[in-house]
Protein backbone atom coordinates (compact mmCIF):
# COMPACT_ATOMS: atom_id res chain seq x y z
CA UNK A 1 0.00 0.00 0.00
CA UNK A 2 1.13 3.59 -0.64
CA UNK A 3 -0.94 6.59 0.84
CA UNK A 4 -1.08 10.15 -0.66
CA UNK A 5 1.03 11.37 2.29
CA UNK A 6 3.11 8.85 3.08
CA UNK A 7 1.34 7.89 6.57
CA UNK A 8 -2.18 6.76 6.56
CA UNK A 9 -4.04 7.55 9.68
CA UNK A 10 -7.73 6.03 10.14
CA UNK A 11 -9.70 7.23 13.27
CA UNK A 12 -11.87 3.99 13.27
CA UNK A 13 -8.62 1.79 12.14
CA UNK A 14 -7.11 3.08 15.26
CA UNK A 15 -9.95 2.53 17.69
CA UNK A 16 -10.64 -0.56 16.59
CA UNK A 17 -7.03 -2.12 16.82
CA UNK A 18 -6.55 0.15 20.36
CA UNK A 19 -9.85 -1.94 21.76
CA UNK A 20 -8.25 -5.12 20.09
CA UNK A 21 -4.79 -4.59 21.65
CA UNK A 22 -6.44 -4.21 24.89
CA UNK A 23 -8.45 -7.40 24.70
CA UNK A 24 -7.06 -10.87 25.93
CA UNK A 25 -5.83 -12.90 23.22
CA UNK A 26 -8.28 -15.14 21.59
CA UNK A 27 -8.35 -18.56 23.65
CA UNK A 28 -8.45 -22.13 22.81
CA UNK A 29 -12.29 -22.78 22.68
CA UNK A 30 -13.53 -25.01 25.73
CA UNK A 31 -15.02 -27.57 23.42
CA UNK A 32 -12.28 -29.66 21.47
CA UNK A 33 -14.87 -30.04 18.37
CA UNK A 34 -15.00 -26.37 18.06
CA UNK A 35 -12.41 -24.10 15.84
CA UNK A 36 -11.55 -21.03 17.60
CA UNK A 37 -13.02 -18.03 16.48
CA UNK A 38 -9.64 -15.91 15.94
CA UNK A 39 -6.23 -16.88 15.85
CA UNK A 40 -4.68 -14.12 18.06
CA UNK A 41 -2.74 -11.77 15.75
CA UNK A 42 -1.52 -9.09 18.48
CA UNK A 43 -3.06 -6.49 16.28
CA UNK A 44 -6.04 -8.19 15.13
CA UNK A 45 -6.91 -11.13 17.17
CA UNK A 46 -10.42 -11.96 16.01
CA UNK A 47 -9.38 -12.23 12.77
CA UNK A 48 -8.84 -15.85 10.97
CA UNK A 49 -10.42 -19.38 12.34
CA UNK A 50 -9.29 -22.40 13.64
CA UNK A 51 -9.57 -25.78 13.06
CA UNK A 52 -8.72 -25.44 9.29
CA UNK A 53 -7.02 -24.29 6.20
CA UNK A 54 -8.84 -23.26 2.88
CA UNK A 55 -7.09 -24.88 -0.01
CA UNK A 56 -9.06 -22.80 -2.68
CA UNK A 57 -11.63 -20.29 -3.36
CA UNK A 58 -14.71 -20.22 -5.91
CA UNK A 59 -16.31 -17.24 -5.62
CA UNK A 60 -19.96 -16.46 -8.35
CA UNK A 61 -21.14 -13.32 -7.81
CA UNK A 62 -23.76 -11.47 -9.80
CA UNK A 63 -23.91 -7.66 -8.99
CA UNK A 64 -26.55 -4.77 -10.48
CA UNK A 65 -24.62 -1.14 -10.39
CA UNK A 66 -28.08 0.46 -10.52
CA UNK A 67 -29.30 -1.26 -7.22
CA UNK A 68 -26.02 -2.38 -5.72
CA UNK A 69 -27.38 -6.14 -5.27
CA UNK A 70 -24.88 -8.22 -4.91
CA UNK A 71 -26.23 -12.15 -5.01
CA UNK A 72 -22.77 -14.77 -4.40
CA UNK A 73 -21.92 -18.34 -4.18
CA UNK A 74 -19.04 -18.85 -2.59
CA UNK A 75 -17.49 -22.64 -2.22
CA UNK A 76 -14.29 -23.19 -0.68
CA UNK A 77 -12.56 -26.31 -0.49
CA UNK A 78 -10.43 -26.72 2.71
CA UNK A 79 -8.94 -29.36 5.12
CA UNK A 80 -9.54 -30.13 8.84
CA UNK A 81 -6.84 -29.28 11.10
CA UNK A 82 -8.63 -31.12 13.63
CA UNK A 83 -11.88 -32.80 14.88
CA UNK A 84 -15.12 -30.44 14.01
CA UNK A 85 -18.60 -30.31 14.84
CA UNK A 86 -18.65 -26.04 14.42
CA UNK A 87 -15.93 -23.63 13.04
CA UNK A 88 -16.13 -20.36 12.05
CA UNK A 89 -16.05 -17.63 8.59
CA UNK A 90 -14.91 -14.55 8.15
CA UNK A 91 -17.87 -12.62 6.50
CA UNK A 92 -19.84 -8.88 6.74
CA UNK A 93 -21.40 -9.02 3.41
CA UNK A 94 -25.11 -9.53 2.37
CA UNK A 95 -27.45 -11.81 4.31
CA UNK A 96 -26.43 -15.40 4.21
CA UNK A 97 -29.07 -17.43 3.31
CA UNK A 98 -27.82 -21.18 3.08
CA UNK A 99 -24.72 -23.30 4.21
CA UNK A 100 -23.68 -26.59 2.81
CA UNK A 101 -21.11 -28.59 4.22
CA UNK A 102 -19.75 -31.31 2.13
CA UNK A 103 -22.77 -30.44 0.07
CA UNK A 104 -25.67 -31.09 3.04
CA UNK A 105 -27.61 -28.48 4.66
CA UNK A 106 -25.45 -26.90 7.59
CA UNK A 107 -26.75 -24.78 10.37
CA UNK A 108 -25.06 -21.41 10.67
CA UNK A 109 -25.22 -18.40 12.78
CA UNK A 110 -24.27 -14.85 12.23
CA UNK A 111 -22.04 -13.20 15.09
CA UNK A 112 -19.86 -10.17 15.97
CA UNK A 113 -18.48 -8.01 13.32
CA UNK A 114 -17.44 -10.59 11.01
CA UNK A 115 -17.90 -14.22 11.99
CA UNK A 116 -20.55 -16.65 10.71
CA UNK A 117 -20.55 -20.35 13.13
CA UNK A 118 -21.12 -23.19 11.07
CA UNK A 119 -22.31 -26.57 12.33
CA UNK A 120 -22.02 -29.76 9.64
CA UNK A 121 -24.72 -31.85 9.78
CA UNK A 122 -22.14 -34.71 9.95
CA UNK A 123 -18.70 -33.72 12.31
CA UNK A 124 -15.14 -33.04 10.18
CA UNK A 125 -12.44 -35.53 11.37
CA UNK A 126 -8.89 -34.27 10.96
CA UNK A 127 -6.68 -34.41 7.70
CA UNK A 128 -9.91 -35.00 5.75
CA UNK A 129 -10.94 -32.13 3.06
CA UNK A 130 -13.91 -30.81 2.72
CA UNK A 131 -16.16 -28.31 1.11
CA UNK A 132 -18.17 -25.27 2.39
CA UNK A 133 -20.51 -23.61 0.17
CA UNK A 134 -22.40 -19.91 1.26
CA UNK A 135 -24.80 -18.48 -0.78
CA UNK A 136 -25.54 -14.82 0.03
CA UNK A 137 -27.74 -12.08 -1.68
CA UNK A 138 -28.98 -8.34 -0.88
CA UNK A 139 -28.16 -4.52 -0.98
CA UNK A 140 -24.02 -4.43 -1.37
CA UNK A 141 -23.11 -1.94 0.97
CA UNK A 142 -20.24 0.88 0.97
CA UNK A 143 -17.62 0.62 3.49
CA UNK A 144 -15.33 3.40 4.02
CA UNK A 145 -12.95 2.11 6.16
CA UNK A 146 -11.50 -0.50 3.34
CA UNK A 147 -13.65 -3.17 1.00
CA UNK A 148 -16.65 -3.06 -0.88
CA UNK A 149 -16.47 0.63 -2.35
CA UNK A 150 -18.80 2.97 -5.20
CA UNK A 151 -17.17 4.11 -7.80
CA UNK A 152 -18.46 7.60 -9.24
CA UNK A 153 -19.71 5.69 -12.49
CA UNK A 154 -21.85 3.62 -10.58
CA UNK A 155 -19.39 1.15 -10.74
CA UNK A 156 -17.51 -0.57 -7.60
CA UNK A 157 -14.98 -2.15 -6.39
CA UNK A 158 -13.59 -4.26 -3.54
CA UNK A 159 -9.89 -2.59 -1.75
CA UNK A 160 -8.69 -2.10 1.68
CA UNK A 161 -5.65 -3.63 3.83
CA UNK A 162 -5.75 -5.49 6.24
CA UNK A 163 -9.05 -6.23 5.45
CA UNK A 164 -11.53 -5.77 2.34
CA UNK A 165 -12.10 -8.98 1.37
CA UNK A 166 -14.85 -10.12 4.09
CA UNK A 167 -17.07 -7.91 2.80
CA UNK A 168 -17.90 -8.95 -0.55
CA UNK A 169 -17.38 -13.11 0.13
CA UNK A 170 -16.68 -15.51 3.21
CA UNK A 171 -13.28 -16.40 4.25
CA UNK A 172 -10.21 -17.36 6.66
CA UNK A 173 -9.11 -13.55 6.85
CA UNK A 174 -5.81 -14.46 8.00
CA UNK A 175 -2.00 -13.83 6.36
CA UNK A 176 -1.46 -17.59 7.51
CA UNK A 177 -3.87 -19.42 5.03
CA UNK A 178 -3.43 -18.24 1.59
CA UNK A 179 -5.49 -20.13 -1.13
CA UNK A 180 -5.94 -20.15 -4.86
CA UNK A 181 -8.35 -18.16 -6.36
CA UNK A 182 -11.03 -18.32 -8.80
CA UNK A 183 -13.62 -15.64 -9.69
CA UNK A 184 -17.20 -15.28 -11.93
CA UNK A 185 -18.87 -12.27 -12.13
CA UNK A 186 -22.13 -11.72 -13.94
CA UNK A 187 -22.83 -8.13 -14.71
CA UNK A 188 -25.65 -5.76 -17.15
CA UNK A 189 -23.27 -6.42 -20.52
CA UNK A 190 -22.02 -2.36 -20.52
CA UNK A 191 -20.34 -3.23 -17.29
CA UNK A 192 -16.60 -4.66 -17.38
CA UNK A 193 -14.77 -6.65 -14.54
CA UNK A 194 -11.52 -7.09 -13.75
CA UNK A 195 -9.72 -9.10 -10.89
CA UNK A 196 -6.93 -10.64 -10.10
CA UNK A 197 -4.44 -13.46 -12.07
CA UNK A 198 -5.66 -14.12 -15.50
CA UNK A 199 -8.71 -13.67 -17.42
CA UNK A 200 -10.33 -17.14 -18.63
CA UNK A 201 -14.06 -16.04 -19.73
CA UNK A 202 -15.77 -12.99 -21.24
CA UNK A 203 -18.78 -13.68 -22.49
CA UNK A 204 -22.11 -11.29 -23.58
CA UNK A 205 -25.39 -13.11 -23.29
CA UNK A 206 -28.10 -11.17 -24.26
CA UNK A 207 -29.00 -8.11 -21.32
CA UNK A 208 -25.87 -10.05 -19.05
CA UNK A 209 -21.89 -10.33 -19.17
CA UNK A 210 -20.03 -13.26 -17.83
CA UNK A 211 -16.13 -12.75 -16.80
CA UNK A 212 -14.00 -14.84 -15.17
CA UNK A 213 -10.45 -14.68 -13.32
CA UNK A 214 -8.41 -17.03 -12.10
CA UNK A 215 -5.59 -16.65 -9.53
CA UNK A 216 -3.15 -19.76 -9.99
CA UNK A 217 -0.68 -18.88 -7.09
CA UNK A 218 -2.62 -18.53 -3.26
CA UNK A 219 -3.29 -15.63 -2.45
CA UNK A 220 -4.42 -13.33 0.72
CA UNK A 221 -7.75 -12.62 0.91
CA UNK A 222 -7.02 -8.71 1.30
CA UNK A 223 -4.92 -9.14 -2.03
CA UNK A 224 -7.93 -10.15 -4.05
CA UNK A 225 -10.31 -7.64 -5.48
CA UNK A 226 -13.11 -7.09 -8.19
CA UNK A 227 -13.42 -4.36 -9.71
CA UNK A 228 -16.56 -3.57 -11.83
CA UNK A 229 -16.85 -0.07 -14.00
CA UNK A 230 -17.11 0.73 -18.02
CA UNK A 231 -13.07 0.09 -18.23
CA UNK A 232 -10.78 0.92 -21.09
CA UNK A 233 -8.34 -1.71 -21.23
CA UNK A 234 -4.35 -1.74 -22.12
CA UNK A 235 -3.40 -5.03 -23.65
CA UNK A 236 0.25 -6.00 -23.51
CA UNK A 237 3.29 -8.39 -22.51
CA UNK A 238 6.73 -8.29 -21.04
CA UNK A 239 9.08 -9.46 -23.24
CA UNK A 240 8.93 -12.60 -22.23
CA UNK A 241 5.44 -13.30 -23.01
CA UNK A 242 4.17 -13.05 -19.09
CA UNK A 243 0.40 -11.06 -20.17
CA UNK A 244 -0.12 -7.49 -18.74
CA UNK A 245 -3.69 -6.64 -18.40
CA UNK A 246 -4.49 -2.80 -17.31
CA UNK A 247 -8.14 -1.06 -16.59
CA UNK A 248 -8.84 2.22 -16.89
CA UNK A 249 -12.20 3.64 -15.22
CA UNK A 250 -13.51 6.59 -17.21
CA UNK A 251 -12.50 9.47 -15.06
CA UNK A 252 -8.39 8.03 -15.44
CA UNK A 253 -8.09 6.94 -18.48
CA UNK A 254 -4.70 9.73 -18.77
CA UNK A 255 -3.08 7.13 -16.26
CA UNK A 256 -2.53 5.27 -19.41
CA UNK A 257 0.78 6.58 -20.07
CA UNK A 258 2.34 5.97 -17.01
CA UNK A 259 0.96 2.31 -16.68
CA UNK A 260 2.84 1.90 -20.60
CA UNK A 261 5.71 1.85 -18.12
CA UNK A 262 5.25 -1.20 -16.40
CA UNK A 263 7.06 -3.78 -18.35
CA UNK A 264 10.05 -1.21 -17.68
CA UNK A 265 8.86 -1.23 -14.50
CA UNK A 266 8.98 -5.14 -13.77
CA UNK A 267 12.08 -5.62 -15.35
CA UNK A 268 13.76 -2.94 -12.91
CA UNK A 269 12.04 -4.99 -9.81
CA UNK A 270 13.12 -8.56 -11.26
CA UNK A 271 17.00 -7.67 -11.50
CA UNK A 272 16.90 -6.23 -7.85
CA UNK A 273 14.68 -9.53 -6.03
CA UNK A 274 14.39 -12.30 -9.28
CA UNK A 275 12.05 -13.81 -11.27
CA UNK A 276 8.54 -12.13 -11.36
CA UNK A 277 6.66 -14.56 -9.42
CA UNK A 278 2.62 -14.70 -11.11
CA UNK A 279 1.16 -15.47 -14.36
CA UNK A 280 0.03 -11.98 -15.36
CA UNK A 281 0.43 -8.11 -13.92
CA UNK A 282 -1.30 -4.78 -14.64
CA UNK A 283 -3.03 -2.33 -12.81
CA UNK A 284 -6.37 -1.34 -12.11
CA UNK A 285 -6.97 2.75 -12.34
CA UNK A 286 -10.19 3.63 -10.06
CA UNK A 287 -11.69 7.22 -10.67
CA UNK A 288 -12.44 7.06 -6.99
CA UNK A 289 -11.05 8.90 -4.77
CA UNK A 290 -8.96 7.52 -1.68
CA UNK A 291 -6.05 7.82 -0.03
CA UNK A 292 -4.18 4.62 -0.80
CA UNK A 293 -2.65 2.68 -3.61
CA UNK A 294 -3.08 -1.07 -3.00
CA UNK A 295 -0.73 -4.09 -3.97
CA UNK A 296 -4.14 -6.56 -4.95
CA UNK A 297 -2.28 -9.63 -6.20
CA UNK A 298 -1.25 -9.22 -10.14
CA UNK A 299 -3.20 -5.94 -10.42
CA UNK A 300 -2.78 -3.16 -8.35
CA UNK A 301 -5.62 -0.62 -7.91
CA UNK A 302 -4.72 2.69 -8.18
CA UNK A 303 -6.07 5.88 -6.69
CA UNK A 304 -6.21 8.90 -9.01
CA UNK A 305 -3.07 11.08 -7.88
CA UNK A 306 -0.93 7.76 -8.62
CA UNK A 307 2.64 8.63 -10.48
CA UNK A 308 5.47 6.12 -10.97
CA UNK A 309 6.57 6.46 -7.50
CA UNK A 310 3.68 4.88 -6.56
CA UNK A 311 3.27 1.59 -9.71
CA UNK A 312 7.03 1.05 -8.78
CA UNK A 313 5.64 0.34 -4.94
CA UNK A 314 2.75 -1.35 -5.73
CA UNK A 315 4.60 -3.60 -8.10
CA UNK A 316 7.86 -4.28 -5.33
CA UNK A 317 4.80 -5.30 -3.23
CA UNK A 318 4.36 -8.81 -5.84
CA UNK A 319 7.37 -9.73 -4.47
CA UNK A 320 7.24 -8.40 -0.62
CA UNK A 321 3.68 -8.71 0.63
CA UNK A 322 1.87 -10.86 -2.20
CA UNK A 323 4.38 -13.77 -2.95
CA UNK A 324 6.49 -13.32 0.16
CA UNK A 325 3.61 -12.51 2.80
CA UNK A 326 3.79 -11.36 6.68
CA UNK A 327 3.21 -13.99 9.61
CA UNK A 328 1.30 -11.47 11.58
CA UNK A 329 0.65 -8.13 10.74
CA UNK A 330 3.61 -6.91 13.28
CA UNK A 331 5.91 -7.79 10.27
CA UNK A 332 4.16 -4.78 8.34
CA UNK A 333 7.81 -3.75 7.38
CA UNK A 334 8.77 -6.95 5.42
CA UNK A 335 5.76 -5.22 3.20
CA UNK A 336 6.10 -1.74 3.04
CA UNK A 337 9.64 -0.62 4.09
CA UNK A 338 10.83 -2.79 1.32
CA UNK A 339 8.25 -1.53 -1.23
CA UNK A 340 8.98 2.19 -0.27
CA UNK A 341 12.67 1.23 -0.33
CA UNK A 342 12.51 0.26 -3.58
CA UNK A 343 10.70 3.41 -5.48
CA UNK A 344 11.65 6.15 -3.29
CA UNK A 345 15.69 4.99 -3.16
CA UNK A 346 16.48 1.83 -5.87
CA UNK A 347 14.48 3.35 -8.77
CA UNK A 348 15.84 6.89 -8.32
CA UNK A 349 19.38 6.17 -7.85
CA UNK A 350 19.60 3.51 -11.05
CA UNK A 351 17.13 5.14 -13.60
CA UNK A 352 17.52 8.60 -12.67
CA UNK A 353 20.76 9.12 -11.64
CA UNK A 354 19.74 10.55 -8.02
CA UNK A 355 22.34 10.50 -5.00
CA UNK A 356 20.63 8.28 -2.50
CA UNK A 357 23.36 8.97 -0.09
CA UNK A 358 22.81 12.58 -0.16
CA UNK A 359 18.85 12.07 -0.09
CA UNK A 360 19.65 9.73 3.40
CA UNK A 361 21.81 12.57 5.13
CA UNK A 362 19.30 15.45 3.72
CA UNK A 363 16.80 13.10 5.10
CA UNK A 364 18.19 12.54 8.67
CA UNK A 365 19.53 15.60 9.09
CA UNK A 366 15.67 17.46 8.72
CA UNK A 367 14.99 14.52 11.19
CA UNK A 368 17.07 13.77 14.30
CA UNK A 369 15.43 16.52 16.67
CA UNK A 370 12.24 15.24 15.88
CA UNK A 371 11.19 12.77 18.54
CA UNK A 372 7.96 12.13 16.77
CA UNK A 373 9.57 11.24 13.83
CA UNK A 374 11.69 8.24 16.14
CA UNK A 375 8.72 7.20 18.02
CA UNK A 376 6.83 4.02 16.25
CA UNK A 377 8.99 1.02 16.22
CA UNK A 378 9.54 -0.54 12.90
CA UNK A 379 9.32 -4.01 14.26
CA UNK A 380 6.26 -3.74 15.78
CA UNK A 381 4.81 -0.90 15.49
CA UNK A 382 1.90 -1.13 17.08
CA UNK A 383 -2.14 -2.04 16.47
CA UNK A 384 -3.56 1.14 14.42
CA UNK A 385 0.05 2.32 13.73
CA UNK A 386 1.21 -0.16 11.32
CA UNK A 387 0.69 2.00 8.23
CA UNK A 388 2.62 4.47 9.38
CA UNK A 389 6.79 4.80 9.98
CA UNK A 390 7.32 1.88 7.90
CA UNK A 391 6.69 4.04 5.14
CA UNK A 392 9.36 7.06 5.76
CA UNK A 393 11.73 5.44 8.35
CA UNK A 394 11.48 1.93 6.72
CA UNK A 395 13.84 3.55 3.78
CA UNK A 396 16.01 4.93 6.05
CA UNK A 397 16.58 1.57 7.83
CA UNK A 398 16.94 -0.46 4.51
CA UNK A 399 19.65 2.11 2.88
CA UNK A 400 21.69 1.86 6.73
CA UNK A 401 21.66 -1.49 6.38
CA UNK A 402 22.90 -1.33 2.98
CA UNK A 403 25.44 1.05 3.57
CA UNK A 404 26.89 -1.27 6.54
CA UNK A 405 27.36 -4.53 5.24
CA UNK A 406 27.81 -3.41 2.03
CA UNK A 407 25.95 -4.20 -1.71
CA UNK A 408 27.10 -7.41 -2.30
CA UNK A 409 25.88 -8.81 0.86
CA UNK A 410 22.76 -6.46 0.99
CA UNK A 411 20.70 -7.07 -2.45
CA UNK A 412 21.99 -11.30 -2.27
CA UNK A 413 20.87 -11.76 0.89
CA UNK A 414 17.59 -9.98 -0.05
CA UNK A 415 16.87 -11.55 -3.15
CA UNK A 416 17.75 -14.79 -1.36
CA UNK A 417 15.23 -14.03 1.36
CA UNK A 418 12.18 -13.34 -0.71
CA UNK A 419 12.89 -16.03 -3.39
CA UNK A 420 13.00 -18.96 -0.43
CA UNK A 421 9.59 -17.62 0.79
CA UNK A 422 7.83 -17.50 -1.87
CA UNK A 423 4.31 -18.17 -1.96
CA UNK A 424 4.36 -18.31 1.69
CA UNK A 425 4.68 -16.51 4.90
CA UNK A 426 8.13 -14.69 6.54
CA UNK A 427 8.63 -12.64 9.51
CA UNK A 428 11.12 -9.55 10.40
CA UNK A 429 12.55 -11.89 13.15
CA UNK A 430 13.47 -14.47 10.18
CA UNK A 431 14.08 -11.83 8.47
CA UNK A 432 17.21 -10.29 11.01
CA UNK A 433 18.47 -13.57 11.76
CA UNK A 434 18.71 -14.21 7.72
CA UNK A 435 20.90 -11.33 7.07
CA UNK A 436 22.72 -11.94 10.05
CA UNK A 437 24.00 -15.58 8.88
CA UNK A 438 25.46 -14.14 5.58
CA UNK A 439 27.49 -11.50 7.20
CA UNK A 440 30.32 -11.11 9.60
CA UNK A 441 29.10 -7.70 10.71
CA UNK A 442 27.63 -8.10 14.32
CA UNK A 443 23.96 -6.49 13.58
CA UNK A 444 22.58 -6.93 16.90
CA UNK A 445 23.48 -3.24 17.96
CA UNK A 446 21.97 -1.88 14.90
CA UNK A 447 18.96 -3.85 14.30
CA UNK A 448 18.09 -3.17 18.07
CA UNK A 449 18.83 0.33 17.30
CA UNK A 450 16.52 0.84 14.26
CA UNK A 451 14.14 -2.02 14.86
CA UNK A 452 13.12 -2.20 18.26
CA UNK A 453 13.61 1.47 19.88
CA UNK A 454 11.45 4.35 19.84
CA UNK A 455 14.27 6.90 20.03
CA UNK A 456 16.62 7.99 17.06
CA UNK A 457 19.64 5.25 16.36
CA UNK A 458 23.09 6.44 17.71
CA UNK A 459 25.57 7.74 15.40
CA UNK A 460 27.69 4.69 14.57
CA UNK A 461 24.30 3.45 13.42
CA UNK A 462 23.00 6.36 11.65
CA UNK A 463 25.96 6.69 9.42
CA UNK A 464 27.48 3.61 8.73
CA UNK A 465 29.42 2.82 6.03
CA UNK A 466 30.09 5.64 2.93
CA UNK A 467 27.33 7.33 4.91
CA UNK A 468 29.56 8.57 7.57
CA UNK A 469 32.34 10.04 5.04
Amino acid sequence: MRTRNGVRWSAALVLAASVFATSAQAQPPADPFVGASGLGDPYYPEDGNGGYQVDHYDIAISYDPPSHQLTGTARLNATATQALRMFDLDFEGPQVRRVLVNNLPAGFVRHGEHKVSVTPTLPLLPGLPFTVTVEYGGEAVAHEDGGWTFSPSGGAFAAGEPHSAATWYPLNDTPSDKATFALRVTVPQEWEVVSNGLRTRDDVDGPNRTVEWVSRHPTLGYLTTVAIDRFEFLDSSRANGTPLISAFAPGATRARELEQRLPEVLDFIESVYGPYPFESGGGIYVDTELNFSLETQTRPIYAPWTDLATVVHENAHQWWGDSMSVKQWSDICLNECFASYTADYLWPERKEGVDVDARYRKTVAERLADARFWEIPLQNPGAGREFTAVYYRGPLFLHALRRLIGDEVFFSATRDFVQSHAYGNASMPEFRQFVQSRTGVDLAGFFAAWLDHDTAPGPEYLYPGSLGG
